[in-house]
């Protein structure tokens, strides 16, 4: 946390803040209910929602920096006049709370209360993670999955403390309130209301009456997720069956990314194991026990079609393999490394399931030199040869080696030619290498049939540590090769690699010879600390693949306003390889999928149209927790599917609803759903844009008609805090409340707003807070003076008087008031708040400050003028800086509250009057710049100087004045190439064209910039 010294200007704020938030409140402003009266192609309203934050901690920056988006586009479209609604709920399925809950039981058990932990146990290696309240350590608690050797080092998500007390201490929970947190339930009821503290004292815009937590104990929203699941297998969107997906051993069950540490957006990488069978054991006697097993090493590939051009394999020298049983008896044994075993286990290669069959161990030099029979290869035996680059975290540790088509392969393999004394040192005899040449196996046509050997040579690569132009050797071999590629070889002579490769495979797997294996792309940690795998689990799945659902998705992604092209390109590529998602959990909080009742429907699928439920959330539930009725008095066991079909999907049937319900109650429901749906903006971080922001497409797309789908997705990077990643660990951190009580809403909003608009990670900059705070109680200071006369005016009478300078310098102020309002109404309309903030506020008080520095003592400035300028800059800073955009407002005589303004009325702008400030600040630049000069370089000072400014241009000048004029446009300029012939022919000589007005672009006037 960040501290701060105390602030005479920031306490002001927050006064001022307590003093806006009270009003509201007693107002209840943010209670917005359906117009019935309103045809629907006649409907004015705004529905923004926010992924529901999870309750396992405090909301912090990182929260606030996507929030406050949400905050933006509500304040700017209450001005614009339309009925918005912004409602927010509590996010509690899923395995976290349940996790640290039992976790904390266990220490409790075990370590005593308050507990006394082991002194002489390390504490954790740290994710580094901002959220602090999710991590359990693995071996704190114990394991539900098969018994296995677990991590004496345990992961938790940012806090660098081992135990779960621990972590509730770093929350700045009393060590007398702790034990309570052991009950599941304790969270549940502990956080949302907090966080809704923290959002009250954000300012945020929300209508609290429509708020509610998820699970199970929440009886209305169980309600819904239940007929949501049964609407999708109706659709036959969901299936079950035995699915690969990341899975962690400790917990028994699959790891999806809200389930994860660490790792999220990591999917299971599928490969092709090929066997390659060992023909002689080795000569150190490692594997002399199993002489009479079939023993394959085996290799992992992307590229299984091109085995027809193995020459080798390769093996890491100095890595640790191991010796292990594909079935039973033990008939077939595979060599790779531990790690790749324990994913087999997994995947049905192993005599049972989740555990290894280890007979032997032995290392990557015992392997050097074996030779080999290899699938589908011309030569009868290959032999192990040395990689120094293989790493033991990914595939088997065996790679094969196809010279023709892999840069990389074939560079390693002529370095192993070159270089007698390589082979020397790790026993490699020549006839192990030097007979083996590349085997043509593929024809491009750009490139030939020795892809690999051709592009090296190109490139004039040198050694297999060519690293860059390797890599972009194997980007063009690789991808020319599977799209242009023929088959010379082979049963698919003939035809195109990309047609050909899956049959390659399947015969393959057919024959014996290989088999598929899957394991996570990257390191995965679940929230219980344990290092994941990829299973083939018993499951129940939605199918995200299914071409008919994709399509649809497709289509409301084509319509979607994602407000950046990166945004867009992030959904198509997650359209494309999304397919099957793992909706089922065995443990953890949530609904229990209702036609299997052991399966609870884990916390990314539970979360998709729920922002469907916030129109009703008031009407069905009394509280956050659904403990009584809302105002439709319905109770919760008369909560049924004809209930939500009826409000949701339009049904008239009413012989299914229970006994009781009140159809009346019914239509008001289905009111505010017609009105307020579809959702007009979503807002969030852009790590949820390969799943939750998706998912919410799909569900939507399923369930709903089109004209319900979702209208837009804005989405944001992550934010830093003073240049570096927010983290516990490192003490750079702040959580909201803190943000709040240091530098107060208002100047916490500002500085989220200037941190960034792209996908960019965006920074929190301290120093910029303190500014804020300072430029805020200056604008209300310029604001009370002026009320009260200590900031002096001229009244209309002397504006009437104004001698013609001054008249100027009012006009100019007068058409950049003008010019901010429409600017920044532009930013905004295009969710740039960074630019909104840019003319509304910085650049607008710098308007106004040069507008009275210009009059200095000759004048002072209009009343009038200023006092436009005081409401405008309110109402402009009001969706940033609500609170002290509202205190000025009732300064300026207002009795409503600005919440209930307008935006504000302005002319168009007076390019004419901006061009000529333009002119002056340009030429005045000029002038002090060339004074400057003259005072460094010769010594000379002025003091005086005499401006002479022709009254009109001369006649060859207007000529070309006038030829120019009907090819101007603010948006482009004409060709220069054809200037000439449009000139009189009269045209003046070669030097006084030089002197001529500017060219049309360099005189084009972009939109005036304030200076």
């Amino acid at each position: 946390m960040l501290t701060q010294k105390p602030s005479k200007k920031r306490d002001d704020l927050l006064n001022i803040q307590a003093a806006a938030q009270a009003r509201w409140s007693a107002e209840q402003i943010f209670e917005q209910d359906a117009k019935t009266d309103i045809p629907a192609g006649e409907k004015n309203k705004y529905l923004v929602t926010f992924p529901y934050p999870y309750m396992n901690g405090r909301l912090h920056l990182g929260h606030a920096f996507s929030l406050s988006k949400t905050e933006f586009a509500v304040g700017y479209e209450r001005l614009k006049g339309k009925d918005c609604l912004w409602p927010f709920a509590f996010h509690c399925t899923g395995m976290p709370i349940k996790a640290c809950a039992d976790k904390l039981a266990y220490e409790i058990a075990t370590f005593g209360n308050p507990p006394v932990f082991p002194a002489d146990e390390p504490e954790a290696d740290n994710a580094d993670e901002a959220d602090g309240a999710d991590a359990v350590a693995s071996s704190s608690m114990p394991g539900k999955a098969p018994k296995g050797k677990q991590r004496s080092k345990e992961k938790t998500k940012g806090t660098g403390k081992k135990y779960q007390w621990n972590i509730m201490q770093a929350l700045g929970i009393p060590d007398e309130d702790i034990p309570a947190f052991a009950d599941a339930q304790h969270w549940i009821d502990f956080f949302p209301p907090r966080c809704q503290l923290d959002m009250q004292a954000f300012g945020g815009k929300i209508d609290w009456r429509r708020s509610f937590y998820t699970t199970d104990v929440n009886p209305y929203y169980d309600a819904f997720i239940r007929w949501q699941f049964r609407l999708l297998k109706a659709q036959n969107r969901i299936e079950f069956g035995k699915r690969p997906c990341v899975f962690s051993p400790k917990d028994g069950q699959p790891c999806m990314d809200h389930d994860r540490s660490s790792g999220e957006g990591v999917k299971p990488q599928e490969y092709t194991l090929i066997k390659l069978k060992l023909l002689e054991l080795p000569a150190s006697g490692v594997l002399d026990a199993l002489a009479d097993k079939a023993i394959f090493l085996v290799a992992g590939t992307l590229r299984p079609e091109t085995m027809y051009g193995q020459t080798n394999c390769w093996v890491g020298p100095d890595l640790e393999y191991g010796a292990f049983a594909l079935d039973a008896d033990a008939s077939e044994v595979v060599i790779c490394t531990d790690r790749c075993a324990r994913n087999m286990s997994f995947q049905n290669s192993s005599p049972v399931f989740g555990e290894v069959n280890k007979l032997a161990s032995l290392t990557g030099a015992d392997l050097l030199g074996l030779p080999l029979e290899a699938p589908l290869a011309s030569y009868e035996r290959v032999y192990a040869l040395p990689m120094m680059t293989i790493k033991p975290g990914k595939g088997t540790g065996i790679v094969t080696s196809v010279p023709s088509d892999a840069p990389d392969d074939f560079q390693a393999l002529e370095d192993l030619k070159r270089k007698d004394a390589l082979r020397a040192k790790f026993g490699i005899t020549d006839e192990m290498v030097l007979p083996f040449e590349p085997v043509p196996i593929i024809d491009i046509p750009s490139i030939g049939n020795l892809a690999a050997p051709i592009m090296c040579k190109q490139l004039k690569i040198q050694s297999q540590h060519d690293r860059k132009k390797l890599d972009e050797a194997k980007e063009i071999v690789y991808k020319k090769g599977f799209y242009e590629g023929v088959f010379l070889v082979g049963d698919h002579a003939g035809s195109k690699v990309e047609d050909a490769k899956d049959a390659i495979r399947d015969a393959l797997i057919a024959d014996g010879k290989a088999f598929k294996y899957w394991e996570p792309e990257g390191v995965v940690v679940s929230r219980s600390g344990d290092e994941c795998v990829v299973c083939l689990a018993d499951q129940w799945y939605l199918n995200y693949g299914d071409p008919e659902w994709k399509a649809l998705v497709a289509k409301n992604l084509s319509f979607l306003n994602t407000y950046h092209a990166d945004t867009r390109a992030k959904f198509e590529a997650t359209l494309d390889w999304l397919r099957e998602w793992a909706c089922s959990r065995s443990y953890g909080l949530g609904t229990r999928i209702p036609w299997d009742d052991e399966w609870l429907i884990e916390s990314l699928s539970d979360s998709t149209i729920y922002m469907a439920y916030y129109t009703i959330a008031h009407m069905l539930q009394g509280d956050i927790g659904g403990s009584s009725p809302g105002s439709s008095g319905i109770p919760p066991e008369a909560v049924n599917d004809a209930l939500f079909n009826y409000v949701f999907l339009g049904s008239n049937e009413t012989s299914d609803l229970a006994d009781g319900v009140d159809v009346a109650a019914l239509d008001a429901m289905r009111a505010e759903f017609e009105y307020w749906y579809p959702v007009d903006l979503r807002v969030s971080g852009k790590d949820l844009v390969p799943n939750h922001l998706t998912f919410f497409m799909y569900n939507h797309a399923s369930i709903f008609p089109q004209d319900k789908w979702p209208r837009a997705i804005r989405v944001n990077g992550h934010l830093n805090l003073n240049g570096d990643k927010m983290s516990k660990n490192t003490g750079n951190f702040l959580s909201l409340r803190d943000a709040i009580e240091t530098y107060s809403a208002d100047a916490t909003r500002i500085v989220l707003a200037d941190a960034g608009d792209g996908l960019d990670d965006a920074n929190f900059e301290e120093a910029a807070a303190n500014k804020a705070i300072l430029r805020l109680t200056a604008f209300v200071a310029l604001v009370e003076e002026t009320l009260s006369g200590d900031f002096a005016t001229r009244d209309a009478d002397a504006d009437a008087s104004a001698t013609p300078d001054i008249a100027l310098f009012d006009s100019i102020f007068a058409a950049h008031i003008d010019r901010t309002i429409h600017a920044t109404d532009a930013a905004f309309a295009d969710a740039l708040y960074r630019e909104a903030l840019l003319y509304g506020w910085h650049e607008f008080q710098s308007t106004r400050t040069a507008y009275c520095d210009r009059l200095g003592s000759a004048a002072l400035p209009s009343k009038s003028l200023i006092m436009r300028y005081i409401e405008a800059q309110a109402l402009l800073i009001a969706p940033f800086a609500p609170h002290t955009a509202e205190h000025v407002w009732g300064l300026l005589g207002n009795s409503e509250s600005i919440m209930r303004a307008s935006w504000p009325v302005a002319s168009a702008p007076d390019q004419a009057i901006l061009a000529a400030d333009n002119f002056i600040n340009t030429f005045l630049h000029k002038c002090h710049r060339h004074l400057d000069r003259l005072a460094r370089k010769e010594g000379v000072t002025v003091s005086k100087g005499t401006i002479f400014v022709a009254r009109e241009y001369p006649p060859w000048q207007v000529a070309i004045l006038e030829a120019l004029a009907p090819m101007y446009s603010p948006e482009a300029s004409p060709d220069a190439k054809g200037l000439p012939s449009h000139f009189p022919t009269t045209a003046p000589s070669p030097r006084l064209l030089a002197s001529s007005p500017p060219s049309p672009r360099s005189s084009r006037r972009r939109p005036c910039r304030l200076p």
